[in-house]
């Protein structure tokens, strides 16, 4: 793409100890991608993003948020950076309004209480607004967690499994309402997912991650047929049971 990317990530390297987590991948998200980063558990992903909002320091390489240096600068990289995961509930003994407004005050978001009102009916939460979040369901919580990550109008979207426990029909909704999100707006999405269905729907490219590398990439809806494969679910099947047969091909 012709688009100056808003996260890019160069020759980027996580070890722990004698182990190499991250193997010096490279990718670039633009505005308005919806990237899928694909891998079995442990290929890498989690560690991937973590290091993208600077919870983890790389071992080696770099990574620049709408070209702000995130080792020089991390304040200013992740000021338009937001993230949500089924792994990082939101306080429990806080109402819904409650934690959206701690947020918004750490954000500085702009004109705070219609931002809120407009994300408790985009997500559903309204009735739900004086609930302490401990109290929701867990496709509740989760339904919560993406309101906080778009709370402050992110250039950069960061989703680990962000329809995980929502029932079909709300997955299916929120998936529309993230890709319309970045579709009209400048932000890139950076989204894991185990679902191949849905990442089929959303994805505009997708990324096969194995063992730290970055195995295969492209269209989720033609890469599979490049590979003699019928859908991407089998795709993803194979390069999971065979990454080394995958990444000598690719070479």
């Amino acid at each position: 793409m012709n688009r100056t990317p808003v996260l890019r990530v160069e020759n980027l390297v996580k070890d722990y100890d004698s182990v190499r987590a991250v193997k010096g991948i490279s990718f670039a998200v633009c505005p308005k991608e919806v990237v899928g980063l694909l891998g079995m558990n442990g290929a890498g992903k989690t560690t991937t993003i973590s290091m993208i909002l600077g919870v983890l320091e790389p071992t080696a390489g770099s990574i620049h948020i709408q070209g702000i240096d995130l080792k020089q600068h991390r304040g200013r990289a992740l000021a338009h950076t937001n993230f949500a995961a089924v792994y990082a509930p939101l306080p429990g003994n806080l109402t819904v309004y409650e934690n959206l407004r701690v947020f918004g005050l750490l954000y500085g978001v702009k004109d705070f209480h219609a931002r809120v009102e407009t994300l408790l009916d985009q997500f559903d939460l309204r009735k739900f607004r004086n609930t302490k979040c401990g109290l929701l369901s867990s496709g509740e919580q989760t339904r919560v967690g993406l309101a906080k990550a778009m709370l402050n109008s992110p250039y950069l979207l960061l989703l680990d499994e962000p329809t995980a426990s929502i029932d079909p029909a709300s997955a299916r909704d929120i998936r529309q309402s993230i890709r319309a999100f970045a579709h009209e707006s400048e932000v890139g999405v950076l989204w894991t997912s185990h679902n191949m269905y849905e990442v089929e729907e959303v994805c505009d490219r997708v990324m096969i991650l194995s063992q730290g590398e970055i195995i295969l990439e492209g269209d989720p809806r033609t890469l599979p047929g490049n590979y003699g494969k019928p859908i991407l679910e089998e795709l993803f099947i194979s390069v999971a049971r065979e990454p080394l047969d995958w990444e000598a091909m690719e070479r």
